[in-house]
């Protein structure tokens, strides 16, 4: 069950699929409500097997169904039929419709309003039964001159399926109830027809998202107790702690009970389909979990510790069941199934490989104890062991092995169950980190045994864990590295050519701050992975404030601002950086969003730009590619939307409603066209034949 991934949760419009899953048997058309005589918009296959239409043929044709009418159509019926498509309102009708083939039949025609979530009839339902059973036979050209029950008769043999599917309405109770009979054709439940709207996937009262903030909450409570678990059942089997005391039977039942709880939750939440749909069909769910989780999560539940808490249960009963609280480190599985959630997140990943290493190493040293605490003593002679470093251990904490032979017959002493835990887990870290420092060696052939295994492992383990946190180590410092790898071969490339001071400052600088803008993202990196609908929201919402601000955007359709986003482009700059230099081409339309810039001709200032203002050439409006006449500087750090002149003309040349309003309404603060005249402390624009003072 993979919880972990979110599914397809993007808001849909479902409206269709509801209503041709709950229609199977039934013959429907779909029209649009807000356009002129209404144009069907869909039709299923029983429409168009029960009228002889192929659906690309019914398509854009009126749902009226005008295109069926015929000569004994009944004309006061096609009225009624259009004022409750004017009026926007339920009704039925019995109607006589021609077949593609132009055979009459007896339809029982039903009409609902669809609305929208705004209350706005956006589309009409009309569904469709064969009544002609249960009419007048009509006589046409194929029985013409038939008896009238010879004519009954083959009503009656072509319209076996219908006899079964329909019983006699009266037309009293057709009335009475329109609307919820209709709902009920559609086999919906209830009186009310489903919305065309966009909505996010709905779940039933008693389901649980398995992505909602309540279940990822659980699941890291669960994730903490699963440690808890997996690090006192091992403690409690080796060291035979037998749970007298109260408080930790108390807590550990609590435990018991909230993993019960987290059952009854697996079996109330979604999980996503192989198809990433987010099934929450009860029936599904249970079935999901009956078949992958189940078992396992009941067998880690079971109550081990009360049964062990009794006094007078035999020492052989007490260990098995210490023994099978081993089980519950099946709780583990619960972990697994989710790691892809946790995954999620850098620092969480980085948190449970440590949890890792550190379990590993615990597991480990109560093995590591269990094997010493079995053979320091020698059960053939009566003897302990002195080479055990359980008994080297007891001696340096004065704490010796000694046979009670006048009380209990057993060996006791011995260092206390804390000294124990903590030797054993110092000497298992120690090999695990390959550092071993040799105080604590295995010394019988047992804990050889265990040790080599345990180096085996231990190798395998380090390597793994502590590869992945170097993994992780540079993937969140991995745009750092870049941007220093960045700089420092930019500083190379100044050095090794020799470039000037000021202009190897200005070079560093525009890096500096573009970085620091961009924070290291590719934006046409990102694009170029989205689909191209996707990409031009994308770039609309880009240039969002150059396409608000000047009034040129304002005509302009939704797919013409799309067509132009997308030839957009960002430019920063920084201060000192020239836009333009005089005599070079103006190719560029460029739209000011932050910063200013200087206009300088002939080493004096005409211009000073800032936000909102448009500087380039009307090359719209001319034939020829313009010289630049003057140079154009950043005084601080600019964003300029820019766009090229081929660009742009493509798009003018296709919208050409747009280019007029374009042309009319988007004003140059400054043509780079133009060059301007100094005459006696006087300044003159000179464009074409005429002057104008400035």
């Amino acid at each position: 069950m993979p919880g972990g991934k979110r599914g397809l949760v993007a808001p849909q419009n479902t409206f269709l699929e509801n209503i041709v899953r709950r229609s199977s048997e039934t013959s429907f058309l779909l029209g649009n409500a807000q356009i002129v005589d209404w144009p069907v918009v869909y039709s299923n296959d029983g429409f168009c097997k029960l009228s002889g239409y192929h659906r690309a043929e019914v398509m854009q044709k009126s749902s009226t169904c005008s295109f069926m009418y015929g000569e004994l159509t009944d004309k006061k019926t096609i009225e009624k039929v259009r004022q409750a498509f004017d009026n926007y309102e339920s009704n039925c009708f019995e109607v006589l419709l021609y077949r593609k083939n132009r055979t009459p039949v007896w339809f029982y025609m039903q009409i609902a309003p669809i609305r929208n979530e705004n209350d706005k009839v956006v589309l009409f339902l009309c569904t469709f039964k064969d009544i002609t059973v249960f009419k007048q036979p009509i006589e046409d050209e194929s029985t013409r001159g038939w008896t009238k029950f010879a004519r009954l008769t083959r009503a009656l043999t072509n319209s076996k399926s219908t006899i079964q599917q329909l019983t006699p309405v009266s037309r009293t109770d057709i009335t009475s109830h329109k609307h919820s009979r209709l709902a009920e054709v559609l086999q919906l439940g209830s009186d009310i027809l489903p919305q065309y709207k966009q909505e996010a996937p709905k779940t039933p009262p008693h389901i649980i998202l398995h992505y909602c903030t309540f279940k990822t909450t659980w699941d890291w409570v669960i994730l903490i107790l699963t440690f808890y678990t997996a690090i006192m059942v091992p403690y409690n089997v080796s060291f035979k702690t037998k749970q007298n005391n109260v408080t930790w039977l108390v807590l550990d039942s609590v435990v018991d009970v909230i993993f019960l709880v987290d059952i009854v939750l697996n079996f109330h939440t979604t999980f996503v389909g192989p198809g990433g749909e987010v099934i929450s069909d009860p029936k599904l769910i249970r079935m999901n979990y009956l078949k992958t989780w189940f078992v396992i999560d009941l067998l880690s539940c079971l109550p081990y510790d009360i049964i062990n808490a009794f006094e007078n249960v035999d020492e052989g009963i007490s260990s098995l069941f210490s023994s099978l609280k081993v089980v519950r480190l099946l709780r583990l599985g619960r972990v697994a199934r989710k790691l892809d959630h946790y995954l999620e997140y850098g620092a969480a990943v980085l948190v449970l490989l440590v949890c890792v290493f550190g379990l590993v190493a615990h597991w480990l040293a109560c093995i590591w104890y269990s094997i010493g605490d079995y053979e320091v003593i020698d059960e053939q002679n009566n003897t302990t062991k002195t080479e055990s470093w359980l008994y080297q251990l007891a001696t340096s904490t004065g704490h010796p092995y000694r046979y009670n032979a006048s009380g209990t017959g057993q060996w006791e002493g011995g260092p206390g169950k804390d000294s124990l835990y903590i030797t054993s887990l110092y000497f298992t870290m120690t090999s695990l980190t390959t550092i071993g420092f040799g105080n604590i060696a295995p010394t019988t052939d047992g804990e050889k045994i265990f040790s080599v295994a345990m180096m085996m492992v231990g190798s395998l383990l380090y390597a793994t864990i502590f590869g992945n946190v170097t993994t992780i180590f540079q993937q969140m410092y991995a745009n750092t590295n870049r941007y220093h790898e960045m700089l420092n071969n930019v500083r190379d490339f100044l050095k090794l050519y020799q470039v000037p001071k000021g202009l190897s400052e200005r070079v560093m600088d525009y890096i500096v701050s573009t970085w620091s803008m961009s924070k290291g993202i590719d934006t046409e990196k990102v694009l170029s992975i989205c689909p191209k609908d996707m990409r031009a929201d994308i770039c609309v919402h880009l240039n969002r404030k150059v396409f608000n601000e000047h009034p040129a955007f304002r005509l302009a359709s939704d797919g013409c601002l799309r067509s132009l986003a997308v030839e957009f482009q960002m430019i920063h700059s920084a201060p000192g950086d020239l836009i333009f230099h005089a005599g070079e081409s103006v190719d560029l339309l460029c739209f000011v969003v932050s910063g200013s810039l200087e206009v300088i001709q002939d080493d004096e200032v005409i211009a000073i730009l800032g936000k909102g203002d448009v500087f380039g050439d009307v090359f719209w409006k001319e034939t020829t590619l313009a010289h630049s006449c003057a140079n154009v500087r950043a005084l601080t750090y600019c964003d300029l939307h820019i766009i090229k002149r081929e660009a742009l003309l493509k798009v003018l040349d296709f919208y050409t409603a747009f280019a007029n309003s374009f042309s009319r309404n988007l004003i140059l603060t400054c043509n780079l066209r133009k060059r301007l005249y100094w005459l006696n402390s006087s300044c003159f624009f000179v464009l074409k034949s005429h002057a104008f003072t400035c």
